[in-house]
């Protein structure tokens, strides 16, 4: 599949690096080189994925990555950290990034990335809606549907709840959902789960769903709905 890649990012001999390795491997790459015009790129959805910094002139990334969410693109964010800025890999994730990569990292990292997110785009083209309780979940549009409410999630969000449907009935470790969702090489830990976890939960509260996501401690987490009669955390 050609995969199609907006990189934002204003350290110019850095990005043209970037984009010249990445079209080694068959990508075709395009750059911005500030946020205004990073956005404006973006709006266009004609990309796979999105390399985003959150350092940039005109407009930070962190804006960048809500407008795009608030205009309805979907499109697969990775965020550029700075090393060690928990601060700004969890807002990032909450504003909808799907993954983060911290600087400096080895392209080797950034290619597994893009490769990770490649598979699961292919993965979910496909016409199957997963029920759970009363939800719905559509993988290929990531709608969410509960009675006469939805919700359009992010495809990290789509991932977890897809794997803990999969599962239904049986506890799905952190470990787990890692390797799944991030694969076996990867620096996310288990706050990176919660945090997904967490985004879940209050989608499930809006739609007023009787599925919930049951934390088994030391062990991971199960789908249960409240006619169970279970104390969910």
């Amino acid at each position: 599949m050609h995969v199609r890649i907006l990189m934002v990012e204003d350290e110019k001999y850095m990005a043209e690096a970037i984009e010249q390795i990445l079209k080694k491997n068959n990508y075709s790459i395009d750059l911005a080189f500030d946020g205004e015009y990073g956005l404006d790129c973006g709006l266009s959805g004609i990309y796979d994925i999105i390399i985003l910094d959150i350092m940039l002139p005109k407009m930070d990334g962190i804006i960048v990555l809500k407008e795009l969410r608030n205009n309805g693109i979907q499109t697969p964010v990775i965020l550029l950290t700075a090393k060690g800025e928990t601060e700004d890999k969890v807002e990032g994730l909450d504003s909808g990034a799907d993954d983060y990569l911290a600087k400096p990292f080895q392209t080797e990292e950034l290619l597994a990335r893009l490769r990770a997110l490649g598979r699961r785009k292919n993965e979910m083209i496909h016409d199957s809606i997963l029920l759970y309780g009363d939800i719905e979940l559509d993988p290929h549009t990531l709608n969410l549907n509960c009675g006469n409410k939805d919700f359009k999630l992010t495809l990290k969000e789509s991932q977890l709840l897809e794997l803990l449907i999969s599962r239904k009935g049986i506890i799905v470790s952190k470990d787990s959902i890692i390797e799944k969702l991030w694969g076996y090489k990867t620096d996310a830990e288990d706050n990176h789960v919660e945090v997904y976890i967490s985004f879940l939960r209050k989608k499930f509260s809006h739609l007023k769903s009787t599925v919930r996501i049951q934390t088994v401690r030391g062990a991971g987490y199960v789908l249960k709905t409240s006619k169970d009669g279970k104390t969910y955390v």
